[in-house]
Formats: C-alpha cells, sequence, structure tokens
C-alpha cells in the first residue's frame, strides 16, 4: 500500500522537523483533530500535545534522526512499521514498533508505540 507508506514516511519526517513552525504544520496536515499518540513513555491527546511530544524526543535526542527500518505493512485503516532513532550515519540507539490507525480522510487518528531497544 503505497499510500500508507507514504504517511508513515512524511510521519517520520514530522518527528525530524527541527523548525517548530514547519513541524507543527505537518502535525496539522498528518493528524485529525482528536488524534492520539501513546507509548510506555507518553499519552499525547491532541495535536498540541503530539507537537509537544516531538519536541521534547528532539531537545532529548537533539543529533538523532527517526528512519524506517523495513516495510510498512498495511491492510484497511491500519499500519504497522518498524523505526530507528540514532546518528545520521550511525547504529539506533532506540528502535521501536508502531501501530497507525488511519481515519477515514486518510489522516493518523492513533498511533500505538512499542519500544524494542532503548537505552540503558
Amino acid at each position: 500500500m503505497s499510500d500508507a507508506r507514504e504517511l508513515i514516511e512524511r510521519y517520520l519526517a514530522a518527528w525530524n522537523e527541527k523548525d517548530p513552525a514547519a513541524r507543527r504544520a505537518a502535525v496539522d496536515d498528518l493528524w485529525t483533530e482528536d488524534a492520539a499518540y501513546v507509548d510506555p513513555l507518553v499519552v499525547a491527546e491532541g495535536r498540541d500535545a503530539i507537537d509537544a511530544t516531538i519536541a521534547a524526543v528532539q531537545a532529548q535526542f537533539p543529533d538523532f534522526v527517526f528512519r524506517l527500518a523495513g516495510d510498512v505493512d498495511a491492510h484497511h485503516h491500519l499500519a504497522r512499521f518498524t523505526w530507528e532513532l540514532g546518528p545520521e550515519d550511525g547504529e539506533a540507539v532506540v528502535v521501536g514498533f508502531d501501530v497507525a490507525e488511519f481515519s477515514q480522510d486518510g489522516r493518523l487518528g492513533k498511533v500505538h508505540g512499542f519500544l524494542d531497544k532503548v537505552p540503558a
């Protein structure tokens, strides 16, 4: 499903966007108004909270980038994918697995994150 892959690539690009205004525009474009992001460390409900979560992760890992690690597996209104976070040209420090739920209009409604590898 190329549409799902393209949306997930845009999702990861938003996590990498350092300019606050551009990041917020990406969040507003990608996510529904009542969207939610949940992982073991955070519950972010709504676009403001999602944007703040991305900013906090960037502050914690300022020189790292998110990248897709493998294919996006999608059907109906769901997609699952593995991502990595680490130096641009280096080994991933954090690895996770997300399941995204798409809304009727093709935007992100919910993302459920799981952390497979985290720093000690």
